[in-house]
């Protein structure tokens, strides 16, 4: 794994399908979108079948780990120890309908995504769960006007259990009609405004720049 400054993923082997066109190849990029988007499936193996939880995760100060935690009677927490895991992390995505385009064209949907892997350790230690617990709080109270106070139960402790991923590999994709013409990129922004999807056209406007 490079060293957290290096900002070319290092993979070691093709997981996601990513043509060259929509492939993100920054680290800190595709790090940046996933603590972004940190609302992502967990997904491993519970006796031997894929099991998946939605989970908010936050990144490592030195972006070499993904933290979260699972209720203490979900299934997958125990088997998941020691496993390699698949976190899989959504952005904005919509419809693109041909008729959209200049040239012709089929049906599509564009998309951001980001897939991490790594070995998953599980934790109980108490602070560390506190820790986790307000870090999470504060990120996610930090817009409100008057953002709730963490004040961490010892019982909701008992009911919990943390999940740390050593990241090995990432993969991310912005598949937002680069394989288009500027033409073509620009009439989609323009009707994907025109149907309220203005995040998904905020996302495309910015990868034209």
């Amino acid at each position: 794994m490079p060293a957290p400054n290096v900002q070319v993923l290092m993979l070691t082997g093709g997981f996601m399908y990513i043509p060259s066109a929509f492939e993100i190849t920054d680290r800190m990029q595709a790090l940046d979108f996933v603590s972004a988007n940190a609302f992502a499936q967990l997904i491993s193996t519970v006796e031997g079948r894929l099991f998946s939880t939605h989970v908010p995760f936050i990144l490592s100060e030195d972006k070499r780990f993904l933290l979260g935690h699972l209720a203490l009677q979900n299934p997958q927490y125990n088997d998941i120890d020691g496993q390699e895991v698949l976190v899989s992390f959504e952005g904005e995505h919509g419809y693109i309908s041909p008729s959209w385009y200049i040239d012709s064209g089929v049906p599509t949907w564009n998309y951001q995504a980001a897939h991490i892997y790594g070995q998953c350790k599980t934790f109980r230690n108490p602070e560390r769960l506190e820790h986790l617990l307000c870090t999470l709080s504060n990120k996610y109270e930090a817009d409100f006007e008057q953002p709730w106070q963490v004040d961490v139960n010892p019982r909701l402790l008992n009911a919990i259990v943390g999940v740390e991923i050593e990241i090995s590999d990432i993969q991310c994709k912005y598949k937002l009609s680069q394989n288009r013409s500027k033409e073509d990129r620009f009439a989609v922004i323009k009707q994907l405004k025109n149907q309220g999807a203005l995040g998904l056209a905020e996302v495309m406007e910015k990868n034209e720049t």
